[in-house]
């Protein structure tokens, strides 16, 4: 199995995950994944997350012109800038999961960092997470809101929209976008209970431990 017939194969498969496991609904959500020669896999508008075909994905090359399947979803300009931004990444995962959503959308969320720090693997997998403005679906100012932390976030979350978070291949991307959504619903469930954060030693244990990516 080729490698490029593999990535296909593994795009469609954890996004069925994704999409039973009702971390994105509908329509909504994508996932692009970069190959070898540095063009791109990306999931095509309008798709369901539950029922992709390998063979329709689109494929872009590293140029951005559509080399083949079907059109590409059009949050296209919010994936490359990662790409673009940020060279060691390898996948970009967009959902639309309600907790975090939820998150985005209350007053007393931090937008530098939008995830209290309630586990280590919150911190571990997403370093600091800020939270972008209001976009209609599919503006180009998200690519650019992106662009403008010039790298130092793998992962944002668009306020009333939902988290992209970039990877070093397909699987990372989804597990740490797995665990904003987790993270955000542990926020939610706890608020107002005053809940035990890990301190602010346990954070810096954390980031020099696991090399986090800490923008400060």
């Amino acid at each position: 199995m080729s490698p490029e017939i593999r990535l296909r194969e593994d795009i469609c498969l954890l996004a069925k995950s994704l999409f039973d496991r009702g971390l994105t609904g509908g329509s909504s959500g994508n996932i692009s994944a970069r190959l070898e020669d540095g063009s791109l896999l990306v999931t095509p508008t309008g798709s369901s997350l539950g029922r992709l075909d390998p063979a329709r994905l689109s494929h872009f090359s590293k140029e951005g012109r559509l080399l083949s399947g079907d059109p590409p979803t059009k949050e296209m300009p919010l994936h490359t800038a990662f790409y673009d931004t940020r060279t060691q990444t390898g996948a970009v995962v967009h959902l639309h999961s309600c907790h975090s959503v939820a998150l985005s959308m209350l007053p007393d969320t931090d937008p530098d960092n939008v995830l209290p720090p309630l586990t280590p693997y919150g911190i571990m997998k997403l370093g600091k997470v800020k939270l972008l403005p209001v976009f209609l679906p599919g503006d180009p100012a998200m690519g650019e809101a992106v662009r403008g932390l010039a790298g130092k976030r793998s992962a944002v979350l668009l306020a009333n929209h939902g988290p992209v978070v970039a990877g070093k291949d397909v699987e990372a991307a989804v597990y740490a976008v797995e665990e904003l959504e987790e993270t955000a619903k542990l926020a939610l469930l706890t608020r107002g209970l005053s809940p035990r954060l890990l301190t602010e030693d346990h954070v810096e244990q954390l980031v020099k431990t696991f090399n986090v990516e800490w923008d400060a």
